[in-house]
């Protein structure tokens, strides 16, 4: 097989050798370039492409979700594996929308992260195994749920205002920000943000986040 490059970028210098260390006795397989954040992987970037990106989404400068999306866009043949410790379903609609091909955890094995290398590197998609197979079950309880009561909240439609506003939430926009951006008073968002939280039956940020990914707003 033809030798893939990696570029592997995470903050934590153990997790990088970590890595290295599972990569070490595959072949085919090479580490050409670690980062330790977003703006040194951009730099790194511009001198030169990987076939494969294994990315943290937690960096200290820039966020993983937005780095995705921005690679994806610059450099549209670089294929990405967010590698991270965040095991929510919701974490793994996000990243794979923003473009990653691969979702990996960071005690992931060597056979486990060497299968999702060669199958993104070919052209396919890669979900850590266990968090697959959350990602369905959440997906048959969610239409399960439907099918009981195709009335429930999280099917109510959203007004054109509230999908705008509850897009700039889920990017962790304050009520000032919200505001600001919309042209409306501090007071209206707050009702539009109560509206969404009946609407979706959530009480907090990360709920909306859920729901909003859940029902394919985001």
């Amino acid at each position: 097989m033809k030798t893939i490059r990696i570029f592997v970028t995470d903050d934590h210098s153990l997790v990088i050798a970590g890595i290295q260390n599972l990569l070490d006795q595959v072949e085919h397989i090479r580490i050409t370039g670690t980062y330790s954040s977003g703006k040194a992987l951009l730099q790194g970037l511009e001198a030169g492409q990987p076939d494969i990106l294994l990315l943290d989404i937690l960096l200290p400068d820039i966020n993983g979700k937005e780095l995705a999306l921005l690679i994806k866009k610059q450099y549209p043949d670089v294929k990405i594996i967010a590698l991270t410790s965040l095991d929510a379903p919701l974490h793994v609609k996000a990243m794979m929308r923003n473009g990653c091909s691969g979702y990996l955890l960071k005690n992931t094995d060597r056979e486990t992260l060497k299968t999702a290398i060669e199958t993104v590197f070919q052209g396919g998609q890669f979900i850590e195994p266990g968090l697959e197979k959350q990602m369905l079950n959440s997906f048959l309880n969610f239409r399960n749920r439907q099918k009981k009561d195709p009335h429930n909240p999280q099917h109510t439609k959203l007004t054109k205002r509230e999908k705008e506003i509850l897009a700039l939430i889920v990017k962790e926009n304050s009520n000032q920000e919200i505001a600001d951006k919309l042209y409306v008073s501090v007071r209206t968002v707050e009702f539009h943000r109560q509206n969404l939280q009946q609407k979706l039956d959530v009480k907090t940020p990360m709920g909306l986040l859920k729901a909003a990914i859940e029902i394919g707003l985001i």
